[in-house]
């Protein structure tokens, strides 16, 4: 059947049109239309000049005339008008140029929020090349921070240093965009690097969010020799770790399962006023526990984070939600969710993911889908985790004609296209022995440049192994060092 069976994802994957602002008609970037210019009366009524001033004087009221010794061309209105000529035409160039600018920086502005980093770097040029173009630092700043969730470190580095060649000086700030960049796809020498780099500058210098930052991406690499000296060298340069700081390592830890060193760290904070633990330490003690499947523990710290005098929050009750659903423990899932609505929490699209996931993921497509139905019903907005377990859930359940309607119906929404979107697509696609398929939406994944990561690869290799095509696999090992040896292939 899989045989007979075409799963035309990659022409389901509908590319996302640039946003041409001269021709968006529905673009609120019009306030004043060109062509459309009202002219004052008084400008309408204009004298011409060829009528002369002396045969229309004006006839004063008594007690009205200027008083003597005032001459006639002083008198405000007496003096000969001006001919207006392209009045009109200079109106419409500047009502043109204000409507241009207005445009292109809204149609960047919507790139940038639909994560659309392909798009925002091409309206992006056609901004730098306007004459009313002035490079800004919040600017670059969206577009650094963008290019680094979007996995284009290296792109960012370039628009970096284009930023420096315009003259617009770089900042702490955009410097620790820069260093995020990295640090969110695992390329912790070139972040040490910019680090090095930041204290050679006086006005550039690191403080406690550059350093959180770099320590974070540490963490995540179980780096926990780096992260040591990382807290030594704040010590030394009189940076004190904040709340943040100690999160973040906290979180390592508990994902390493280094529970000793976690209670550690959480003592630390409950002792120092500068760090005091917080909901999102309380988040992330559950997190640990829940993603581990550690109901009990993570039950048993709620209670704890509770007589700290810690007050849950709409993502706290998410996390308690995924990890219910995760164990199948759905009447407690289903208790969550009512606790919510009782204490006037409302219900995110993180809420509503959750239980779709847990759904998807036993295959349960009828619950799933009453669940995103109801989703779609409140208004919520779906997101690209909502389609991958949509995706994923109908794999599941060997829907494949429901698999192509979603990623359709991604489309349609312009939900962005990442590597989690495109991976739980080429799974569908080996789950449905389409190996044909599954490789024209790799190559699509390539040609928008979204980079491969090392759950890609698995998939792929997985699906040639049952096929027992070897020759395939022995292209995907060379692809994937090739990558490697780029520093272009994140985990």
């Amino acid at each position: 059947m899989a045989s007979s069976m075409s799963l035309s994802f990659s022409s389901s994957l509908l590319s996302s049109p640039l946003p041409r602002p001269e021709t968006n008609s529905k673009s609120k970037s019009w306030p004043h239309p060109p062509n459309s210019i009202i002219f004052p009366c008084a400008v309408a009524a204009a004298v011409p000049s060829s009528v002369s001033v002396n045969k229309r004087q004006r006839h004063w009221k008594q007690g009205e005339y200027p008083a003597p010794g005032l001459s006639h061309d002083s008198i405000p209105g007496s003096s000969k008008k001006t001919p207006i000529r392209n009045l009109k035409k200079k109106l419409d160039r500047k009502n043109n140029a204000k409507a241009w600018v207005c445009t292109v920086t809204e149609a960047l502005s919507d790139c940038i929020l639909k994560k659309q980093w392909l798009e925002a770097l091409q309206v992006f040029e056609m901004l730098k090349e306007q004459p009313f173009y002035q490079p800004k630092e919040g600017t670059y700043m969206k577009l650094l921070v963008l290019l680094g969730k979007a996995g284009q470190p290296h792109r960012a580095h370039q628009l970096f240093q284009e930023m420096i060649e315009e003259g617009c000086e770089p900042t702490s700030e955009l410097y620790t965009a820069l260093l995020a960049a990295y640090c969110r796809n695992n390329l912790i020498d070139d972040a040490f690097s910019t680090l090095n780099q930041m204290k050679t500058l006086p006005r550039c210098q690191p403080d406690v969010f550059s350093y959180s930052t770099l320590i974070k991406a540490c963490v995540d690499a179980s780096r926990f020799d780096l992260v040591e000296s990382l807290y030594e060298e704040m010590d030394e340069r009189l940076i004190t770790p904040n709340t943040v700081t100690q999160n973040i390592v906290l979180s390592g830890y508990g994902k390493a399962g280094k529970f000793e060193q976690m209670e550690k760290v959480l003592s630390g904070m409950l002792e120092n006023s500068a760090s005091k633990p917080d909901v999102w330490t309380m988040n992330i003690i559950l997190s640990v526990f829940g993603n581990k499947g550690q109901i009990d523990m993570m039950e048993r710290w709620y209670e704890k984070f509770r007589n700290f005098g810690i007050e849950p929050e709409t993502r706290t009750f998410n996390i308690l939600i995924g990890a219910y659903g995760k164990k199948r423990m759905y009447d407690k899932m289903s208790s969550v969710m009512e606790y919510m609505r009782k204490l006037q929490f409302p219900w995110t699209t993180s809420t509503y993911n959750n239980v779709i996931e847990a759904f998807a993921d036993v295959g349960d497509a009828k619950h799933m889908e009453y669940t995103f139905d109801q989703m779609r019903a409140e208004g919520m907005k779906a997101d690209t985790k909502t389609f991958c377990c949509l995706i994923n859930g109908y794999a599941n359940a060997g829907l494949f004609h429901k698999v192509i309607s979603s990623v359709q119906l991604a489309a349609k929404f312009e939900i962005p296209e990442n590597t989690s979107f495109y991976n739980v697509v080429m799974s569908a696609c080996a789950k449905a022995k389409d190996l044909m398929e599954m490789e024209r939406v790799f190559k699509r994944m390539k040609d928008k440049q979204c980079r491969p990561n090392e759950m890609t690869f698995s998939i792929m290799v997985e699906a040639y192994r049952k096929e027992g095509m070897n020759d395939k696999i022995y292209d995907l090992e060379q692809l994937k060092q090739e990558l490697l040896n780029n520093d272009s292939l994140p985990e």
